[in-house]
């Protein structure tokens, strides 16, 4: 008897399956998630970044060599807003500003505001915009450009969950003042340490100018050539694991940087240095 029930009961979820209905799960719904494990997930996001460094070092040259104290530090501070519009183009907008106390002139030596628009068409990442160079006390050197650059997602090419070296391709056209090109090629590979909420990354560039003097008004023998090429490595320690720190309230991460800097064609000027330091990084 009891065999025979047994049959008609699975004979009967046979029949409610086949209609359409779902047999009920033995297992809890998932949970939803908490507020305070929640990321900023809205249109707008902010990336700020503050860093005191030994140098200020720019596509291959160093401000720091006007005068005043040999590797006297940096106040670098730099922020961006991004406008996620989904499948849309999204428009950002942001300053750079280099604080040098040692600097004859000024101590903001440089102020640099930006924006443009990001494109993720997957593997590629788009962006083009407008910087502007404002050089306080130094006005004859102020100028501007508009670039390009993308940004290749290798993850398909490694098999990987994530991007392995990240390529790009950066090309810069000085409009105002120089009236040349500034082309760059570099990697970046992250490395991430879980369980010390640690991320390392390991980057490179090579960079080559074409018909243009390097900001600044250092003097080049040639304008047109291999310029410099920088190696380096990044840290980032999350402050949020450190201090136990909901996302909720952003992500906030302690960096140190260190990197040399040094030319590559004698006729085209560069400086060589190592350079770094800390700082303070937060992305809502």
């Amino acid at each position: 008897m009891r065999q025979v029930l047994a049959w008609a009961a699975v004979g009967m979820l046979g029949v409610g399956v086949a209609r359409g209905v779902e047999p009920e799960s033995v297992y809890a719904p998932p949970a939803p998630p908490r507020v305070e494990d929640g990321i900023n997930q809205g249109g707008v996001n902010l990336d700020l970044t503050v860093k005191y460094l030994t140098d200020y070092v720019y596509r291959g040259i160093d401000h720091s060599e006007v005068g005043g104290a040999e590797d006297a530090p940096n106040l670098q501070f730099d922020g961006a807003l991004e406008f996620d519009l989904g499948k849309l183009p999204h428009p950002f907008v942001g300053v750079f500003a280099n604080v040098f106390d040692s600097d004859p002139l000024s101590r903001f030596q440089e102020i640099r505001p930006y924006f443009g628009l990001e494109l993720p068409l997957r593997p590629f990442t788009f962006a083009g915009g407008n910087t502007t160079y404002i050089y306080p006390e130094r006005d004859g050197l102020n100028t501007g450009e508009v670039w390009c650059k993308i940004t290749l997602d290798d993850s398909f090419i490694f098999h990987t969950e994530k991007p392995v070296f990240q390529p790009y391709a950066l090309a810069a056209y000085d409009y105002d003042l120089n009236h040349g090109w500034y082309f760059e090629v570099g990697i970046r590979h992250d490395m991430l340490i879980e369980d010390l909420g640690v991320t390392v990354s390991f980057v490179a560039d090579v960079a080559y100018i074409l018909g243009i003097e390097q900001q600044f008004g250092f003097v080049t023998p040639e304008d047109t050539g291999f310029q410099h090429y920088d190696v380096g490595l990044i840290g980032h320690y999350s402050l949020n694991s450190l201090f136990n720190v909901p996302q909720r309230y952003g992500q906030w991460n302690l960096e140190g940087y260190l990197f040399y800097t040094d030319g590559i064609n004698q006729n085209v000027y560069a400086d060589t240095q190592l350079w770094g330091g800390i700082g303070i990084g937060f992305k809502y």
